[in-house]
């Protein structure tokens, strides 16, 4: 929160304070109904000013002279904190659809490979399976219980059933991709992804540091498949997440994801 924005909260509140007190003291100064006091006050405060209502007595004018000192200012910083509020959501919603478009990207190029050379590693489909089998009836309450779920489980990966070599070579080519991900200053600030990114980026750096990935001792191969499990749960959790904002967003994109979810047996993408 910014300067402004801590003083907003003032300022509204003594907008209020100069509409009830004026409103109150020009009704029993100038004997006038409180709609006609309200009304004269906004077009005051507003500087429009038709002159239909002009206070009489010197109480009266007092109070519209303190009113104009303390109002007018106010309105009009008032005013203006709402018109740059709306335009900075406008701006954060443009920001939101341009860093969505870049997941949905990184999902089609490496996320969705990555989670296909990985399901030999799981021994069965995880207790909870139905979490992973998106459906068009989904609503906001079953995609976040289905990544509270998945948060806290191990998909129990197993590097020696992956195409290691597979693996490793699709993270060596889509490298530098990654980088300019974790580079990109509106991704940086959305801390799953960018864990999701890191993660994935020491799982590549792993792989390369060894000789040969076709020989692993025990002890190493476990080790591997613990990054390879972490990096699976990110990106199962970051794909729940993507494919919620495809079916609020874009209905046809999210149809087309369902049909082809990578942990769906029957899944095609042709439609019957």
């Amino acid at each position: 929160m910014n300067a402004g924005d801590k003083k907003f909260p003032l300022y509204l509140l003594l907008l209020v304070a100069v509409f009830l007190i004026g409103s109150v003291g020009l009704a029993h100064l100038e004997g006038l109904s409180f709609f006609d006091a309200v009304y004269f006050i906004i077009v005051t405060v507003a500087t429009v000013g038709y002159g239909d209502i002009v206070p009489v007595t010197d109480g009266g004018r007092f109070l519209v002279m303190v009113l104009i000192l303390a109002g007018v200012g106010t309105f009009l910083t008032v005013v203006a904190y709402i018109i740059e509020l709306m335009i900075a959501r406008n701006d954060l919603r443009s920001r939101q659809r341009k860093v969505r478009m870049i997941i949905g990207v990184f999902f089609s190029e490496v996320g969705v490979p990555m989670i296909h050379l990985f399901q030999p590693g799981i021994p069965s489909l995880p207790a909870g399976a139905e979490d992973l089998l998106v459906r068009d009836g989904w609503d906001k309450k079953k995609f976040t219980a289905a990544r509270k779920r998945i948060s806290g489980r191990s998909f129990g990966v197993d590097l020696m059933k992956i195409d290691r070599i597979a693996l490793w070579q699709l993270l060596a080519e889509k490298r530098g991709f990654t980088i300019q991900l974790l580079q990109h200053p509106m991704l940086f600030d959305d801390e799953p992804f960018s864990e999701m990114i890191t993660a994935i980026s020491h799982l590549q750096e792993e792989l390369s540091a060894r000789r040969n990935l076709m020989d692993l001792s025990q002890t190493d191969a476990a080790h591997l498949s613990r990054d390879c499990d972490r990096v699976l749960r990110l990106l199962v959790i970051g794909w729940l997440d993507h494919m919620q904002y495809l079916q609020s967003h874009y209905p046809y994109l999210f149809s087309l994801s369902v049909r082809t979810n990578p942990f769906d047996p029957e899944a095609s993408a042709e439609i019957d």
